[in-house]
């Protein structure tokens, strides 16, 4: 990065790190995904954690998806390779609360994985939780078996 100081909200020159950091804000993308709110919800986001080099978690009560995926543009030295060119979203970037300064960001939930969320879910709606999908599938089987016996 061009600049090495800037100042902070109290208006005290703060370290840019970016050149002791391995390009960790350019690893991974997060989106907010809706809250929540029923049993199938939480199968969908059960669903976005079977897929590889993802991530979900709550933040101030907002829940996001987070999809572990390196920029294009991250270089072997960790330095951006499209510096001039960069996105409005990279501009205008903090690294006040970046993971090289903040340390831990102490997620209020953070599910790795499918099998996470499967847990959780059985705790939130009780450990019967995916019986019902279970009753589904034997209710359209016998619908499909009645069908062939007409």
């Amino acid at each position: 990065m061009a600049k090495t100081k800037k100042k902070d909200k109290a208006g005290k020159k703060a370290q840019i790190r970016c050149h002791q950091c391995s390009g960790l804000c350019c690893r991974y993308f997060a989106l907010p995904i809706e809250t929540p709110e029923d049993a199938d919800d939480y199968d969908d986001i059960r669903w976005y954690l079977s897929h590889t080099q993802t991530q979900v978690f709550v933040e101030d009560g907002d829940w996001y998806l987070n999809v572990l995926n390196p920029c294009i543009y991250l270089g072997p030295d960790n330095r951006c390779l499209n510096y001039e060119k960069r996105p409005k979203i990279c501009r205008t970037y903090k690294t006040d609360d970046c993971e090289l300064t903040s340390g831990d960001y102490g997620y209020e939930l953070h599910f790795t994985s499918d099998k996470q969320m499967e847990e959780y879910m059985k705790i939130k709606f009780g450990p019967k939780v995916f019986e019902r999908y279970d009753a589904k599938k034997h209710t359209k089987a016998k619908s499909r078996s009645k069908r062939k016996t007409r």
